[in-house]
């Protein structure tokens, strides 16, 4: 097999002189191609406008706040006037399921929104949050959420508003314990060093479970803590 231990390249042509099975052989080398990537003015704010795509963000915008509106005013007018058909699937669940099912909902929407910012080049996780967004907002109307509900649910449920007012003590916990959580995380952004064993609880995958600690402590103190009972 030849072996190649020396090569002088020449300017003026494309070749090369090397040293082959003892012998000096001029060989042809590549030149530097041209360019074909054309000469273009665009700068790179121009690029990236060009992959904002705004119209697919108008069109989702428009859709979560249809997702916010339409399914509430949709469960507030059945609670209002559809109200002994509305008793009759809500009495289906204990107070504790209800608080369950509203948490879960919840609980998906947030997750989803998180997983949106953390993953923003993959559109899956925003339409799934409007998706748990819509769910959430239909429940909410059902059980007339607001922030003095108990009074809402009891001239329109009666006796029947212990259901309603779990689902949005449900609600409420989930919100509540995202606000705890961000409180808490940012808190560990401002005193946790870059160099320290504990900078491990910024890590995303730290993130999330303690989000999901703060959430499922935040349900229990629903079920088991008294509250299904106060209102």
């Amino acid at each position: 097999m030849a072996e190649t231990t020396h090569a002088e390249t020449t300017s003026s042509a494309n070749e090369a002189k090397e040293i082959i099975g003892g012998k000096i052989e001029t060989v042809e080398v590549s030149k530097h191609p041209d360019s074909t990537i054309p000469e273009t003015e665009l700068s790179l704010a121009d690029i990236e406008r060009s992959k904002a795509h705004p119209t697919r963000w108008i069109v989702y915008i428009i859709g979560v706040l249809a997702a916010v509106v339409a399914p509430y005013g949709l469960g507030r007018a059945l609670a209002v006037n559809h109200t002994d058909w509305v008793v009759s699937h809500l009495n289906i669940l204990t107070p504790q399921g209800m608080a369950f099912v509203s948490w879960t909902v919840t609980l998906a929407a947030l997750t989803c929104l998180g997983l949106a910012v953390v993953d923003s080049a993959h559109w899956l996780w925003r339409i799934l949050f409007a998706v748990a967004l819509a769910a959430e907002q239909l429940i909410a109307g059902l059980a007339l959420l607001r922030f003095d509900f108990w009074y809402s649910t009891y001239v329109v449920y009666g006796k029947s508003s212990a259901v309603a007012n779990a689902a949005n003590l449900g609600i409420i916990s989930a919100g509540f314990a995202v606000a705890v959580f961000a409180v808490v995380w940012v808190g560990l952004l401002v005193m946790i060093k870059k160099d320290s064993p504990l900078n491990v609880l910024t890590r995303s995958w730290a993130t999330f479970i303690l989000f999901f600690v703060f959430e499922v402590c935040a349900l229990l103190i629903v079920l088991f803590g008294g509250l299904l009972g106060t209102v």
